[in-house]
């Protein structure tokens, strides 16, 4: 017969006899699924040893392959398969009894019974349960006391066999289920299966016990072993969940099956250990392989990440994978992973991908730090330039509006100011080569004062000293930065406003109080949210000066403030606690005389 796909005159595809098969098997699955019930049942009415019952269990089987839950029906099977389905069509034929009889229906009892737990549907569950009530009863009623302990049944129990038990086949051809297939196709849950046939054959085995050694007759031993199988589940249940305060089994059971062939914690170890000894991405994704590689259950293994690739051990047929944007993982195992190892192995995968991650960001952010320590270093130099500048160009205008008369008062006011600016310069220079805090160049506060309103003296700008201690010893560095860029905003501003008066004032008796006021407009409120925190761009010149000057005042203990903030009074601090002589150090060098 000719199985090839053919396709109608308007093109459309016409089914091929496997597929018209398989869809029949689908829509109309119960009947075939009731006709293996009934080829069963009458093969156990005939008993064990009756030649009908090995033809009609050869038939039952037929119809079981179509149903099997273990494999879809349009797989072809291997030789493997085939010969093993070839076995066990040859032992019904040639070695059936009533034993083995037994066995199947509670085997059949498990795989039925563990496809009831998987179902949402509650039509699906009803039809399996009626399914698993009738192979119970066909072995308890029927095989048991017939065929293995060879006991006189009591009257009544054999038509109800004969002729009650096949009404429930007619139950489950009018059941409104639907396809097995629709919600958890060709599945059956291992455990559940295997627990039910287990308590079948204890509950079995335990009758067929206390009528050996008891001497009972069959319903009083099988009630017997009922009543003890159900006090130990009850036991059991007891003690795997005892809710009385403390733990049962079910942790404990739970932490082996997470735990068993699945070295998570070992893994875990080796990445939080080398997380903290390695902080180069490439080297940590190395030594991280081959920890991968120590694991007893992996053979070798392929990773790839944006700049390096890789392999180790060798390869193997199983094999299981794990990618995101930043790595490619294949490891190849020693055995066949089962579902349970191929999810922990994903976890692990995930684990190293969040690992390398965090690597990759820290020697981003790594980067990034080191770029705006540079930009930060180079735009203290710039603003210290640019006060150097500022001074030279005051010098320079002096020079060009002074007249004949006045020059002996040039001459000394450039005497006083060119030392101070190649110091400051110099040092400018020196940050340059070495970028960094310095803080241990210390002033005396009378003398910093006193060449602040020397390098001042000709800007109009108003000086006004409070206690003064002799010992205090300021932070030449800082305090220059500050008075810098705050006299020279406030400069600033006066030449939009030639009525805006600034003054400059200095307490340092214990606590340090600079201050520089302005008379004019306050700072707008959307720049005085961000001032001192962040750069900001104004009209005015509050840029990334302050925000430097702030975090140097921070850095050597000292605190940059806006102490006033009203129209005809802009105020800005510098505060502190003081250093005193002998305590840090010695003070700088007093600047040179004029």
């Amino acid at each position: 017969m000719q199985d090839a796909m053919t396709t109608t005159a308007a093109g459309l595809p016409v089914p091929t006899l496997m597929q018209r098969s398989s869809l029949l098997l689908t829509r109309y699955w119960r009947v075939p699924f009731v006709v293996m019930l009934a080829l069963l049942h009458m093969a156990a009415l005939r008993g064990g040893e009756d030649a009908w019952a090995r033809a009609l269990m050869l038939a039952h089987f037929g119809f079981f392959i179509t149903w099997q839950p273990f494999m879809r029906g349009e797989r072809r099977l291997t030789a493997a398969q085939t010969a093993i389905i070839a076995v066990v069509a040859i032992s019904v034929l040639f070695y059936f009894n009533w034993w083995l009889l037994a066995l199947w229906v509670s085997v059949l009892a498990g795989i039925v019974g563990g496809k009831v737990f998987l179902f949402r549907s509650p039509w699906l569950r009803r039809f399996y349960l009626v399914v698993f009530t009738y192979l119970v009863a066909l072995l308890l009623l029927w095989v048991v006391p017939g065929g293995v302990v060879h006991t006189t049944m009591q009257p009544g129990v054999e038509p109800t066999v004969q002729y009650g038990l096949p009404l429930l086949f007619l139950a489950l051809l009018v059941m409104p289920a639907e396809p097995d297939s629709a919600e958890t196709p060709q599945i059956v849950d291992f455990f559940y299966a295997t627990m039910l046939f287990l308590l079948l054959v204890v509950l079995v085995l335990g009758a067929f016990a206390f009528m050996q050694i008891g001497h009972l007759d069959y319903v009083m031993a099988l009630i017997f072993s009922l009543f003890i199988l159900a006090g130990v589940l009850v036991t059991l249940s007891l003690v795997w969940n005892p809710r009385a305060g403390f733990h049962g089994l079910s942790m404990y059971f739970s932490r082996y099956l997470l735990s068993i062939g699945m070295p998570f914690e070992q893994w875990l170890f080796i990445l939080a250990e080398l997380s903290q000894v390695e902080s180069k991405p490439d080297r940590f994704m190395k030594e991280a392989i081959q920890g991968l590689a120590r694991l007893p259950w992996v053979a070798g293994g392929y990773w790839q990440t944006a700049s390096d690739t890789g392999e180790f051990g060798e390869v193997t047929k199983n094999t299981v994978e794990y990618s995101n944007q930043e790595l490619l993982l294949r490891v190849f195992a020693r055995e066949k992973l089962s579902p349970s190892l191929e999810w922990h192995f994903h976890l692990l995968g995930q684990l190293l991908g969040e690992f390398y991650v965090a690597k990759l960001r820290e020697q981003k952010l790594q980067q990034q730090t080191y770029i705006q320590a540079v930009h930060e270093t180079g735009a203290r130099m710039t603003h210290d330039m640019k006060n150097l500048l500022q001074s030279l160009n005051v010098l320079c205008a002096a020079a060009e509006n002074t007249q004949v008369a006045e020059t002996n008062e040039l001459t000394a006011l450039i005497r006083r100011q060119l030392p101070a600016i190649t110091q400051r310069l110099q040092h400018t220079v020196d940050k340059l080569k070495k970028p960094q805090v310095d803080g241990t160049r210390l002033v005396s506060a009378g003398d910093w004062w006193e060449e602040l309103q020397r390098m001042y003296g000709n800007s109009n700008v108003e000086f006004s000293a409070g206690a003064i201690s002799h010992a205090a010893l300021l932070p030449k560095d800082l305090l220059d930065t500050t008075a810098d860029n705050l006299l020279q905003n406030a400069l600033r501003k006066r030449k939009l406003d030639d009525r805006i008066g600034v003054s400059a004032s200095l307490e340092c008796d214990g606590e340090l109080a600079f201050t520089v006021c302005d008379t004019g407009l306050p700072i707008a409120p959307e720049l005085l949210r961000g001032l001192l925190r962040e750069p900001v761009q104004s009209q005015g010149g509050f840029g990334i000066g302050l925000y430097q000057t702030t975090r140097l005042a921070e850095q050597a203990g000292f605190t940059l403030r806006v102490t006033s903030n009203e129209a005809g009074r802009v105020c800005f601090t510098l505060g502190g606690p003081l250093s005193r002589i002998g305590a840090t150090g010695a003070a700088d060098d007093p600047p040179a005389a004029s």
